[in-house]
């Protein structure tokens, strides 16, 4: 590989050998001897596009095997993996695709949680986040796919949601 240091590549390596593809500064400490190389590493490669930052602490790691360093991912899982997998839900255009009330395809993830608000895109996923309240993410449902579990909003309320659309 062109322009990855030996540190780097043993890096990028052990986290592929363990199948750690979302991950956090604590996943690699063990190859640094302090959290200054940590910092400067994790910069270096997300320059290099190698790495995405997903939030305040985790990273998504681009595989190898993408050569050109573009990759996408499901964007339900990555909707899990910015909120931290807590405080949130997938609804919206997404959801109703999901449960099959619609053959339109989302264009966005509408993410609706309790912590931020706003538009995100990561690796080619556009996120648009909505404030909720608790009682209304504790009736979402969580689906498990690819051994990941996600939230999304229960088919009953999504079925409401696509009524008031009309």
């Amino acid at each position: 590989m062109k322009g990855i240091s030996k540190k780097e590549i043993r890096v990028i390596s052990d986290l592929e050998f363990k199948k750690i593809y979302y991950f956090n500064i604590s996943d690699v400490k063990n190859h640094f001897k302090n959290k200054r190389q940590i910092i400067n590493t994790i910069y270096t490669l997300r320059k290099k596009g190698r790495i995405v930052k997903l939030n305040k602490n985790k990273y998504f790691l681009v595989p190898i095997k993408a050569r050109t360093g573009k990759w996408a991912d499901d964007s339900f899982i990555i909707a899990d993996e910015v909120c931290n997998g807590r405080d949130y839900f997938i609804g919206g255009w997404a959801a109703a695709n999901y449960w099959r009330l619609t053959d339109q395809i989302p264009m966005q993830v509408d993410v609706y949680t309790t912590r931020r608000q706003g538009k995100i895109k990561i690796l080619n996923t556009r996120l648009v986040f909505h404030r909720t309240t608790k009682k209304r993410i504790g009736n979402a449902v969580i689906i498990r796919i690819k051994e990941h579990n996600f939230r999304i909003q229960n088919k009953i309320d999504t079925k409401k949601w696509m009524k008031s659309r009309e």
